[in-house]
C-alpha cells in the first residue's frame, strides 16, 4: 500500500489509492490490525478527495459568479 502523506496525494491518486483500499478490506484475508490501518488510511482518503471536491465546486461557483457580473 501506498506510504505517500495523504496531503502530498493528488485528487485522482488518492482516488485511485482508496478504490484499492475499499478492494483490499473486500477481500477479506487481513488480521484485525492489518484491517483497523487499511480503513483508516480509507476514510482519510476519502476525506482528501472530498476536500478537493469542494475546493473545486467553490472555484467553479466563483468562476461562474465573475462571469455573471
Amino acid at each position: 500500500m501506498n506510504e505517500t502523506p495523504i496531503a502530498e496525494l493528488g485528487y485522482e491518486d488518492a482516488r485511485d489509492e482508496l478504490v484499492d483500499v475499499v478492494k483490499l478490506l473486500e477481500q477479506g484475508g487481513l488480521d484485525l490490525d492489518a484491517s483497523l490501518a487499511l480503513w483508516e488510511r480509507g476514510e482519510a482518503l476519502a476525506t482528501h478527495c472530498e476536500q478537493h471536491l469542494a475546493g473545486a465546486r467553490t472555484r467553479i461557483e466563483k468562476a461562474l459568479a465573475r462571469d455573471e457580473e
